[in-house]
């Protein structure tokens, strides 16, 4: 079955913040300054710091989180095309196709090495940092179900 899937920006931007708080190296930097604030709360409820540690660690929140859920999703997605482009996705149980009259790509599904889902995406990745997403609002649920199945093999 072919699906024409048009992408809406701010349902990919969204994806793009689930793909960017989904990385490794990011979830361990929000741990650690999560972390930090927490004990440099304690510490100065404790009156054992003065307050320029705590609003450090709050300020580098604040500035970890607009980086991370709005500057580099608008980055991605102003750098990138395929977001702004109509795609024709076809599959079967062997592989994907997409087409566009930017090109065409297709990929085997053993290629994909991981997948999830967001509320309004398949993200198909083949690679750490190399990945795809489908938006599913048009895909039917019997196709969602049956490239689920696909994956989970």
């Amino acid at each position: 079955m072919t699906y024409t899937i048009t992408y809406t920006k701010n349902a990919v931007l969204q994806a793009l913040r689930y793909h960017f708080i989904k990385q490794n190296e990011i979830k361990s930097l929000m741990i650690i300054v999560n972390i930090y604030a927490i004990i440099t709360a304690v510490l100065l409820f404790m009156k054992k710091i003065r307050p320029e540690p705590f609003l450090l660690g709050s300020l580098l929140w604040i500035v970890l989180m607009i980086f991370f859920w709005y500057i580099m999703p608008n980055m991605f997605y102003k750098k990138t095309e395929l977001f702004k482009t109509q795609w024709d996705f076809e599959f079967n149980q062997k592989q994907a196709l997409l087409k566009s009259s930017l090109g065409e790509a297709s990929w085997n599904w053993d290629t994909v090495t991981n997948y999830f889902e967001s509320p309004h995406f398949f993200h198909f990745y083949f690679s750490p940092k190399s990945f795809f997403i489908i938006p599913k609002e048009k895909i039917s649920i019997a196709d969602q179900h049956e490239i689920r199945g696909i994956l989970k093999h």
